[in-house]
């Protein structure tokens, strides 16, 4: 029986995936290649018969834009403190913290955590609306203690926005690094102890450099994730006061969907694809020299 050729083997191996490939190309490359085009066009959802292409016009727009800068600098704002301060900060504390607490503590914390992670966005947009709010439960905590209060929604709206993330988001993080706490080696944690060394100083030179891997994973997830929040800050805030909270995705939806200027609101997205593919470059850039 003739030996079928290396090309031929290939072959024969990849048709199992062959109805995956179909479907991705259909699904998933087709649809952004589409909007791809879009964006270098003029398409309006209203008042237009025929669109026409314009080149990189959209773009220079966005650029000359002040509306779109401040939605750039809202989302780097929105994503350093809620992503890669907030969450990964705290999800690393609660993981430290909860590798010492009892198996009582553990389940109630986890639970408490998780619960805030699995509720719907737009569920936990209105809890912290009704949190943050002038009347709300922050301020009645205030005046309970004597403090002043404020309504943070219009003085504050990207901080109000910012810890409504770090308090929906955080438990991925947690798990993340409680999974790579797991995996260090006791012996290593002990002898540190043994040799007199403390706390601060055990996660300064074992335990950080023991997870970074874990750490530019989780960096990475989250920051993709941050980037494309949405439901959470419209139902908080809708972008307001003015345009103080207004992110990328909230600036992409108005100028798509309000002003129904497609093509303009369609290279919005395709900057915010950009943006968000350079910060998963310097983290994969980052992963690929560990040792």
């Amino acid at each position: 029986m003739p030996r079928r050729g290396g090309a031929g083997r290939s072959l024969v191996r990849a048709l199992p995936l062959s109805p995956a490939v179909v479907l991705l190309l259909l699904f998933l490359a087709g649809p952004i290649a589409y909007c791809a085009w879009i964006a270098f066009t003029d398409l309006q959802l209203t008042g237009q018969a025929r669109s026409s292409f314009v080149g990189v016009d959209n773009f220079r727009t966005a650029f000359r834009d002040e509306a779109f800068l401040n939605a750039v600098w809202l989302t780097l704002v929105f994503t350093v403190l809620s992503s890669l301060v907030g969450q990964n900060t705290l999800g690393l504390a609660l993981a430290s913290l909860m590798q010492r607490a009892s198996k009582p503590v553990r389940t109630l914390v986890g639970g408490v955590v998780i619960t805030a992670w699995v509720l719907p966005e737009v569920v936990a947009g209105f809890l912290l609306y009704a949190f943050f709010r002038r009347e709300g439960t922050l301020n009645a905590i205030l005046d309970w203690l004597g403090l002043p209060s404020q309504n943070w929604l219009f003085t504050l709206p990207i901080l109000a926005v910012s810890f409504a993330n770090v308090w929906r988001g955080t438990a991925f993080s947690m798990l993340v690094y409680s999974a790579a706490l797991n995996e260090i080696p006791k012996e290593i944690t002990e002898a540190a102890e043994v040799d007199g060394a403390g706390g601060w100083r055990r996660m300064w030179h074992i335990t950080l450099p023991m997870i970074r891997r874990s750490i530019g994973t989780n960096l990475m997830l989250n920051t993709l994730q941050t980037l494309s929040v949405f439901g959470l800050i419209w139902v908080m805030t809708r972008g307001g006061p003015g345009d103080r909270s207004q992110t990328l995705p909230l600036f992409m939806y108005e100028q798509a969907f309000q002003k129904s200027m497609i093509g303009y609101g369609t290279a919005v997205a395709l900057l915010l694809l950009v943006v968000g593919s350079l910060f998963s470059l310097v983290y994969m850039r980052l992963l690929r020299t560990e040792v």
